[in-house]
């Protein structure tokens, strides 16, 4: 029986949200149009938008777009003229965000991921205003930026604070940021959809079209209901995946492996650890023909033979020969016991 532990790529399908594409796919219309089928589902897609802000605590405004990729593109090449003069963004970050910000200043981080705040307060002083993008769970090793304080002091500089949240958002409660962007395919909800959060319209340059003119195309509703079913499907589960990935990194870590970031706070769903001798290709390859699905690094950059940038700017040992395990509300005891178990075997 095949084992899914790459959570943090991408999750199946919810039932829920299964359920509510179906129903979309029925509510066939275009929202932007102004017959009466146009206006129900623009209704449905109007009552979809305030289902996601309440599953999410939100009190802005919500710009539904394809996913975190573009949602990311939409908040930095259209951030309104001369709200940012520049922009910041850590070392850390998801490759989407390091490739749309070739010439931003890089905030260095600590050892266990952290943003080194020393540095940010240095780099606030120097571009002044910016358009600050710092993301709140990191798709590697799941450290959680302290954003809080973050936030506070972007705000006292008078700058902007984008967060990509597309690992935290459904799991974790959201920061207070300016901009967050979010992909449903992390949390249960299909492909396809995602949403830029945004605290209000005026930090944003109109672009024409839809949703509001900030973003063109058909508004994609089946993918939006799924997205608010995926949200209102909660993440009790949280709990008892903690207490897996804890289960987990104690057997690993008692045979030899190194648990990356331990001292951070990290997400409960995601763990990357370090098998000393052996490469993360070579373990990838053990695992897959056992049945097992991890990954190294983000799936993003997966298929690159490039070093991760991300435990290269943490000064990891040996980074080569780590591998990113990332557990769902699907996964079980079974399965992680599994992992371990064929994890013995590549060590040899």
């Amino acid at each position: 029986m095949p084992i899914y532990l790459d959570y943090a790529a991408t999750t199946p399908l919810l039932p829920q949200a299964l359920a509510a594409m179906e129903e979309g796919f029925r509510i066939w219309a275009n929202p932007s149009s102004p017959h009466k089928a146009g206006r129900q589902a623009r209704a449905a897609l109007e009552d979809a938008r305030a289902r996601v802000k309440a599953a999410l605590g939100w009190s802005g405004e919500v710009i539904f777009t394809s996913g975190a990729s573009e949602t990311l593109e939409l908040a930095i090449r259209k951030t309104a003229p001369g709200k940012n003069a520049r922009i910041i963004t850590s070392a850390v970050e998801h490759e989407a965000v390091l490739r749309l910000t070739p010439d931003a200043l890089r905030v260095g981080v600590s050892c266990d991921g952290g943003v080194n705040l020393s540095q940010l307060e240095q780099a606030l002083e120097s571009a002044v205003p910016a358009l600050v993008a710092i993301q709140q769970v990191n798709s590697e090793t799941g450290v959680v930026q302290d954003l809080a304080v973050i936030a506070e002091r972007v705000r006292a500089a008078g700058s902007v604070l984008l967060v990509d949240a597309a690992q935290g958002a459904g799991k974790l409660a959201l920061p207070a940021a300016d901009m967050i962007a979010l992909s449903a395919h992390k949390f249960g909800g299909p492909v396809g959809i995602g949403a830029l959060l945004v605290r209000d319209y005026g930090l944003l340059a109109p672009m024409g079209g839809q949703e509001r003119g900030y973003r063109a195309g058909t508004e994609p509703l089946p993918q939006v209901l799924a997205m608010a079913a995926a949200l209102e499907a909660g993440h009790d589960w949280l709990a008892s995946a903690a207490a897996l990935r804890e289960s987990l990194e104690k057997q690993l870590v008692g045979m030899g492996a190194v648990a990356i970031a331990t001292d951070a706070v990290r997400s409960p769903t995601i763990g990357a650890y370090r098998m000393p001798g052996k490469s993360s290709a070579a373990q990838l390859i053990r695992l897959d023909g056992a049945g097992i699905a991890v990954s190294a690094g983000s799936a993003c950059s997966s298929g690159s033979l490039k070093a991760s940038h991300v435990l290269t700017a943490m000064g990891v040992e040996g980074s080569g020969e780590v591998i990113r395990v990332s557990i769902g509300r699907e996964t079980t005891a079974a399965d992680i016991a599994r992992f371990v178990a064929v994890w013995r075997e590549v060590r040899g």
